[in-house]
């Protein structure tokens, strides 16, 4: 009888198929693992968490390790073989990033071809990794000379940074090749972050306050949501410490009325309501119904209430009730080129033509949303980018559109000041990376 697999081959072969979906299917690499360890053979935590490791592990090192593959094979792999090829990448990452001993890393992932299906590709499999074993110096030495392969960025994004900052793109480029800290928002209106910080001590878990962010805390090592003390009854929730500084820009009033534009899955809706909670009127729009849904998971478990709205951010006619706002919170869709550490697959899926696309939406949600803020009153735009098109120049352009239009001094304990507004960039006080910019109606 055949041996079954071992659930270390079956956590590679997992970790391929999600490599495959991401890099040829076009999927994001979340819902791709969402979907992945929802089967009942990796629900084990270990599994799951190796499977997420190796996922991610790769594809934030898939420009070097797509490069040593191509020197491996005689000759491509076939289309339909997409999976081995991503195989063989899991099976390099492991090699060269992680503590797994060499023999073991390759014999479960040759292992793993017959879990795909293709036990035909075993003797392939192996002949590549050893052939790497043998000669790792010299492919990664390799790597090593070549600046875009070193980096693990696309060209286009690598000279983007190279541009817009000259003197920190090489920490940009480390930072987002390192994994993310877990950061926590404590909910200030249920417990205090010292009270919070001893429940996280008496749970077993080590963890920080971030100075200067009165809610912000960073565990000393990530763990699943089911293990924060409090996290199902609104205690706490997962968001990074750059991005809880929205609710103090944004600068809410008793009695005013609030829009989060763009506002799925509604973490900075929570932060603002856990500010404001029953003295401002907030309505929360996003165009996708399907998003909705989270927004009213995130409310339900932070026991909060807001008016939840579908509709185009950029076409407001078709859902505005003609009542002007005296807050609006523009956190844009953007290319993401700030959280990279946490999304590597962004790397694969943007472009110097997708970020020009988001540009002009951003342009568009802009101007569609001036003509709905009181005079007097404040537009909050964000975006977690880096790229001065989406940011800076990008304010710039509007008020220079916008004559009634005024850019605010921020006064931001962390980040590059910019003409308008501020620049958090990846890995300072090892926070993501975010633009803001406040805009007032004059």
């Amino acid at each position: 009888m055949p041996t079954a697999p071992s659930a270390a081959s079956e956590a590679r072969a997992t970790a391929a198929r999600v490599v495959e979906q991401v890099t040829y299917g076009g999927r994001l690499l979340d819902r791709a693992l969402e979907t992945a360890l929802a089967t009942p053979d990796q629900r084990g935590a270990t599994t799951a968490a190796l499977v997420q490791e190796l996922a991610y592990g790769t594809l934030r090192w898939a420009e070097p390790l797509q490069y040593i593959a191509r020197q491996l094979l005689e000759r491509p792999l076939r289309s339909r073989d997409r999976n081995l090829h991503a195989l063989l990448l899991v099976g390099l990452y492991q090699l060269i990033h992680m503590r797994v001993p060499a023999h073991a890393a390759v014999a479960e992932t040759v292992a793993a071809t017959a879990v795909l299906g293709k036990p035909w590709a075993k003797a392939l499999l192996n002949a590549c990794l050893r052939s790497f074993t043998r000669n790792k110096e010299p492919l990664l030495e390799q790597v090593r000379r070549d600046p875009i392969l070193a980096s693990a960025h696309p060209r286009w994004l690598l000279d983007a940074l190279r541009r817009s900052w000259p003197d920190h793109y090489r920490a940009i480029v480390e930072a987002n090749n390192h994994r993310p800290p877990m950061s926590l928002r404590v909910n200030l209106r249920r417990n205090s972050r010292d009270e919070y910080l001893a429940c996280l001590l008496d749970a077993g878990l080590g963890a920080t306050p971030v100075p200067r962010l009165g809610s912000a805390v960073v565990l000393d090592t990530p763990v699943p949501v089911s293990a924060l003390p409090g996290f199902a009854e609104g205690r706490v929730s997962v968001q990074d410490a750059a991005a809880q500084l929205a609710p103090e820009l944004l600068d809410v009033h008793a009695g005013e009325r609030v829009l989060d534009a763009c506002a799925a899955p509604g973490g900075k809706l929570g932060h603002i309501l856990e500010h404001c909670a029953g003295t401002a009127h907030i309505v929360a729009l996003d165009k996708e119904p399907a998003r909705r849904r989270l927004i009213h998971e995130n409310l339900a478990r932070l026991r909060l209430k807001a008016a939840v709205i579908v509709g185009d951010a950029a076409d407001p006619g078709k859902w505005w009730d003609g009542v002007p706002f005296d807050r609006i919170l523009v956190d844009a869709p953007c290319s993401g080129s700030g959280v990279i550490r946490r999304h590597p697959d962004i790397k694969l899926h943007r472009s110097r033509a997708v970020v020009e696309s988001l540009v002009r939406l951003q342009a568009r949600i802009l101007d569609g949303l001036w003509s709905l803020l009181a005079s007097g009153g404040k537009l909050l735009y964000v975006t977690c980018s880096v790229l001065p098109a989406e940011n800076d120049h990008q304010v710039s352009a509007f008020t220079a559109r916008h004559g009634d239009a005024a850019a605010l001094t921020l006064a931001v304990p962390v980040g590059i000041a910019r003409a308008p507004g501020i620049q958090i960039l990846p890995g300072q006080e090892d926070m993501d990376g975010f633009y803001y910019a406040c805009l007032q109606k004059t």
